[in-house]
């Protein structure tokens, strides 16, 4: 069956986003196409709201809005810029920020390093991390990229590139999850939590 343009190509754009198959971008194509007006209307309002007004900081490359010098994280006096949590997505700042327990500074890589996919160290925010450690305010970065292979992979590339700076370098700890059973763990994740245990007291 052909669809009218409009539609085909509402399906087509949405096909784009990370996640969205085809069937579910018909699905939500169809659900707009039915859906009162101000909902269509607030959805593009909305995205066209996403693009002007917001930017990225200069400083971590964390999403802020459009305007300001810096982000929020990075203009807080009360943050210690001593420490430098490295993620790969603004996301992962969401989700430290969270738990309310890290009072440092944050840098944002955009992705991580995959050969396969043809993402280089050009290609990520790894040039303006190693010039900020080289300004000597920080003292540890902590490297808190996915436990995946290429999360891995940008780690221990990052890890080289700071090693001549002579700044604290650690890495997030893995292993169980609370409430997790031991039979039912991988064996990568058993033997990270096993090589990373820690003194009962």
């Amino acid at each position: 069956m052909l669809l009218p343009e409009p539609l085909q190509n509402l399906i087509t754009a949405l096909e784009r986003l990370p996640g969205i198959g085809p069937k579910s971008a018909s699905r939500l194509a169809f659900f707009l196409l039915r859906a009162p007006e101000d909902i269509s209307q607030q959805l593009a309002d909305s995205l066209i709201a996403l693009k002007q007004n917001t930017a990225f900081c200069p400083e971590c490359y964390n999403i802020m809005l459009a305007g300001r010098e810096r982000c929020e994280i990075c203009d807080s006096h009360a943050r210690d810029e001593s420490v430098i949590c490295v993620v790969e997505e603004p996301l992962d700042v969401i989700a430290l920020e969270r738990i309310g327990a890290y009072k440092g500074k944050y840098h944002v890589l955009h992705g991580v390093l995959s050969p396969i996919e043809g993402i280089g160290p050009d290609d990520l925010k790894i040039k303006p991390l190693l010039a900020r450690v080289a300004l000597g305010q920080a003292k540890e970065i902590i490297l808190a990229t996915n436990p995946s292979m290429e999360g891995d992979a940008t780690a221990l590339y990052l890890r080289q590139q700071l090693l001549p700076s002579g700044v604290h370098i650690t890495r997030l700890a893995r292993g169980l999850p609370v409430g997790g059973d031991l039979e039912y763990a991988d064996q990568n994740t058993l033997l990270r939590a096993l090589s990373g245990r820690q003194e009962m007291g």
